[in-house]
């Protein structure tokens, strides 16, 4: 086979649905991981399909390690390889942290940032050079703007030191590795309309949502040849909700 091949967590709806898309009109052959919801990571799929390009569905639960070696190892099965690893999936816990239980602690660290180390330390055994790692923060992990996001904002914090460590790690091997940190997105879990889209909206330098589309393009181009020498990095795509 010759065709790149990217496994994207998460990739069943969202961003990661995507990023999926994004991806197949690039020419990569798709495998993407969902948690439940088959329908939609299948309707996916179809859509990677439509393009010409080769889909697989993996069922797997991302908050265990069995569930994220098996993203990994039912690639490799089903495709030989992988090209590229985008690691999307994870979850959002909201509230003041004297009000979190030890069990959503436990949660949001397994999903957000345990099972990115997992995938990332499976998936680099079989990438060659021009591998890509592309990880999927936030905004938040860079600036909390308003209180109840302390459990979230901290895991995608921990993106930005543990690609900074990979980052030196593969360097010499020719394999990149990133984190993207979006701001807002418009998605069906985060619609752009509402108070509390409002809200949100008011932090943003440009005071409006994004689209998928724009995190898309930007994981896109980081999986190209011509993203070769950035590495190490995190991104904002946040319509200035960093500045």
């Amino acid at each position: 086979m010759t065709h790149r091949v990217a496994l994207i967590t998460g990739g069943s709806r969202g961003i990661g649905a995507g990023i999926a898309e994004a991806l197949a009109k690039d020419g990569f052959d798709i495998a993407l991981t969902y948690a439940r919801n088959a329908d939609a990571a299948e309707a996916t799929a179809a859509k990677v399909r439509a393009q010409g390009r080769k889909a697989l569905c993996i069922q797997a639960d991302g908050t265990t390690v069995a569930g994220n070696q098996a993203g990994v190892a039912e690639t490799l099965k089903e495709f030989g390889r992988i090209d590229t690893l985008v690691c999307n999936a994870g979850t959002y816990p909201y509230g003041p942290i004297g009000e979190m239980s030890v069990e959503q602690i436990e949660h949001v660290l397994n999903l957000n940032v345990r099972a990115v180390m997992v995938e990332t330390m499976e998936a680099v055994k079989h990438m060659k050079e021009g591998g890509r790692l592309i990880f999927i923060g936030s905004a938040f992990g860079a600036r909390a703007p308003f209180p109840g996001i302390s459990l979230y904002a901290a895991t995608k914090a921990a993106l930005r030191g543990f690609t900074q460590g990979v980052a030196r790690d593969l360097g010499p091997k020719g394999i990149t590795v990133n984190v993207v940190e979006p701001g807002p997105i418009d998605t069906d879990m985060n619609p752009a309309t509402g108070d509390v889209a409002k809200l949100i909206s008011s932090f943003v330098a440009t005071g409006k949502y994004g689209t998928v589309q724009d995190i898309a393009s930007m994981v896109s181009f980081l999986a190209s040849p011509q993203a070769g020498y950035i590495t190490g990095a995190a991104l904002p795509v946040d319509g200035g909700l960093e500045a």
